[in-house]
């Protein structure tokens, strides 16, 4: 804290500083005049501009000005690339600085859990270390331009249902490794002026009033320095909120909780203390955004409709492409299907909703190419059947060299504020691609969705392309993708199961309660499935182009490391075709250890690299590695701690395809240090090489003492003990003692332990 805010906190008034503490309306912070402290705007984000349009004396809360929708943040993700998303993120910035705008409320930085969630689209990853990568990326692009960021929804915030009242239910290790995870690397690598945080429950408490998340780990252990503000309207005890280290309450609730503030501090409730950094940190991010404002930036919307084209290109997945049947031949006569290639899904719907310039459609792209039909088939806005324009694409289909249908998602089923109740595409889409793939056997279907969908009709179709929500310029790039004037290089960040009820949060995901076990740990996604050996339709990470790559060896600096070392891992990566393209190079780490003392993944995603590769080009590409390559979040230390042992460094083609490994030993520089208790058991001692020097004099006396009941000859005795070795492997310490009958008290084992834990 600053000078001049030290001495503004002296000058300002109680209910002045409680003002400051929450909007001065929907999307402003509160002004105080007599100090010369200005008022700045914040706007929802994160695919584009979405500022409230204040010109417009008419307009609703819901009413934008337009600006240039981008891909959305699960394209973002998929394009696998930083310094893409930074790009993104650099445009968005230089909106925002265009429109007298502070921060933009983004980006959406939670896990997806379930392919269900209804804001899927906005989110980036199942994976931490990709989404914490992308979101961190995006803030970087975005605070160039002199503009903050809010990352959000801090944390556990995975579904739309009851997202008021949700209790999200997660074991220390699962929110530590999986949805803490993804903010902790997003606050280091970029450190957002603000964070916002979510609606939900954690574990029994608010996340607006949740101190040991707001200030004990996102502070004081990640080093965040930026404001905390609520998601609009999830505060519900802002006495409480200022307590824990909720900043800013959003929007402003018109003086609703201002006396109730004033009074505890009057009262004692609340220290002036907790008022007083609260202010602080809302004082040193107004000052910021108004400091940094230019007024003079102008920007193109021509341009950057322009922008949101080049990007699109980098997002699109090609899932697959039997035959090489893509991309489509100039000369080949092909039938375009479905309502989506007139009007395509190209956003979500809610708070992200961009009021657009303008909007490509592939129609728009390919017009003026006579080799080139189209067949409506089925409508883009709703899943209802029209059996006419159903008929006439199916019959058309059999005279087409090659069918492209456009299906995907209608608006309503994918949307902030509700989830989704199923994964299926309307019946009518299914229905068609399976009608025209059983006359016609080069189809192609392009999906427009946010979040995975079921392809029953996936063996009867030469190629699958994944466009997602590719922004307003997903027609010409879709267009490009198809006819090869662009090389597809995405790769999905999450996966595509068979079914519904694959996915490892089936049962626990919604549903009819407000507490929301996550009862699958740390296997999300991915990490459930390879475990698992369970099929999936396409593995995460999972991406095809029209380039053929091989890797050479992988190589390591070191064989073996400590954990507070680093080690470089390269790979070459070859273009073996004559057509250029780009690579995502994936690496994750596998622990080879036969007798881990945790349940780990298979392997789990560490490092991504994106290279571009002219025709016949080889490069190598290196990775630094680090301690949280290796590391698990151990409760007992609460603590991140590498267990000593092997680990596999493999380069992936996706999470279930190794193409090349290499192994390393890691060890700890810290010892763990285990705690011992009663319910500590025979073989977890035996295997401590100190602890079983304490203990076994301890488990010797219990034997003998069984040895002596039975009255037994040597022989028989000394089966007796070996038998008794394996019967106590599992045996904790109060079952020796309950099973002594008095050959050994509670007292001998309160001292073995105290023992046990002193020798550390």
């Amino acid at each position: 804290m600053n000078a001049k805010i030290r001495s503004l906190l002296k000058e300002l008034t109680l209910e002045e500083k409680v003002s400051l503490c929450s909007g001065s309306d929907y999307w402003h912070t509160q002004e105080i005049k007599r100090l010369g402290i200005p008022s700045v705007m914040v706007s929802d984000g994160p695919n584009g501009l979405r500022k409230q349009d204040l010109d417009n004396a008419e307009s609703g809360v819901n009413t934008s000005i337009k600006a240039v929708c981008f891909p959305a943040g699960v394209n973002l993700a998929a394009s696998f690339d930083e310094e893409l998303v930074e790009s993104v993120g650099e445009a968005i910035g230089a909106e925002c600085q265009a429109e007298s705008v502070a921060a933009i409320l983004a980006p959406g930085n939670n896990i997806k859990r379930s392919p269900l969630c209804g804001r899927n689209f906005e989110y980036y990853s199942e994976d931490p270390v990709l989404s914490g990568k992308t979101a961190a990326a995006y803030i970087r692009g975005v605070q160039s331009k002199g503009v903050g960021t809010s990352l959000k929804h801090f944390c556990g915030n995975n579904q739309e249902f009851r997202r008021n009242s949700s209790d999200s239910r997660i074991d220390e290790r699962t929110l530590r490794e999986i949805y803490l995870k993804t903010f902790e690397i997003a606050v280091k690598e970029s450190q957002p002026w603000t964070v916002m945080c979510a609606y939900n429950l954690v574990n029994g408490v608010q996340m607006s009033e949740n101190k040991r998340l707001l200030t004990d780990i996102l502070r004081d252990e990640w080093g965040f320095t930026g404001l905390v503000m609520s998601d609009w309207g999830a505060v519900r005890d802002r006495v409480r909120g200022i307590a824990a280290g909720l900043d800013l309450e959003m929007p402003s609730s018109g003086g609703t909780y201002d006396s109730l503030v004033a009074e505890a501090v009057k009262s004692g409730n609340l220290s002036e203390e907790d008022l007083d950094r609260c202010v602080g940190r809302v004082l040193e991010f107004v000052f910021k955004a108004a400091e940094d404002h230019d007024p003079s930036v102008e920007w193109n919307k021509d341009e950057h409709h322009l922008l949101a084209r080049k990007f699109a290109d980098e997002c699109i997945v090609l899932l697959k492409n039997d035959n090489r049947v893509l991309p489509i031949k100039s000369d080949e006569h092909a039938l375009f299907i479905g309502g989506f290639a007139k009007k395509p899904r190209m956003q979500g719907g809610g708070s992200s909703h961009v009021n657009c310039i303008g909007i490509d459609s592939v129609l728009y792209a390919v017009q003026g190419n006579t080799k080139i039909t189209y067949e409506e088939g089925f409508s883009a806005e709703d899943d209802s059947y029209d059996d006419a324009k159903f008929r006439h694409a199916a019959d058309a289909a059999a005279d087409a060299d090659k069918v492209v249908v456009f299906a995907g998602l209608p608006d309503m089923y994918e949307s902030e504020g509700y989830d989704r109740k199923h994964m299926d595409l309307p019946q009518v889409q299914n229905d068609l691609i399976s009608a025209v793939a059983d006359v016609n056997p080069h189809v192609i279907v392009v999906l427009e969705n946010g979040s995975p969908v079921t392809m029953p009709w996936i063996d009867k179709v030469e190629a699958v392309m994944e466009t997602y929500l590719c922004g307003e310029g997903v027609g010409v790039a879709t267009a490009r993708a198809l006819y090869g004037r662009s090389n597809p290089s995405g790769r999905l960040p999450e996966t595509f199961p068979l079914r519904l009820e694959d996915n490892p949060a089936y049962i626990d995901f919604s549903g009819d309660c407000s507490a929301i076990d996550y009862r699958e740990g740390i296997f999300t996604g991915y990490r459930y499935y390879t475990k698992k050996k369970m099929p999936v339709l396409f593995p995460f990470g999972h991406g095809l182009s029209y380039s053929t790559f091989s890797y050479g060896r992988i190589t390591a600096d070191a064989d073996k490391m400590r954990d507070d070392e680093t080690l470089e891992v390269t790979v070459d990566v070859i273009n073996e075709s004559d057509v250029p393209g780009k690579e995502v190079i994936q690496l994750y780490v596998e622990a080879d250890i036969p007798n881990t003392k945790v349940r780990r993944p298979v392997r789990e995603l560490k490092a991504f690299k994106k290279v571009f590769l002219d025709k016949r080009e080889k490069k190598t590409v290196s990775f630094i590695l680090d301690k949280s390559a290796f590391a698990y979040y151990d409760t007992d230390m609460a603590d991140w701690y590498v267990e000593p042992g092997s680990y596999k460094i493999e380069i992936c083609r996706d999470a279930e395809t190794v193409i090349e490994s290499i192994s390393v030993e890691v060890t700890p520089k810290k010892k763990r240090r285990p705690v011992y208790d009663e319910n500590s058991v025979y073989k977890d001692l035996m295997e401590d090489a100190s602890a079983r020097k304490i203990a076994k004099p301890f488990y010797d006396k219990y034997i003998n003492g069984m040895l002596k009941m039975q009255n037994t000859d040597e022989a028989a005795a000394e089966a007796f003990g070996t038998d008794y070795e394996v019967f106590l492997n599992d045996m904790t310490l109060r079952s020796v003692v309950n099973m002594s009958s008095g050959y050994i008290t509670y007292g001998e084992m309160t001292e073995l332990i105290g023992r046990l834990n002193k020798q550390h």
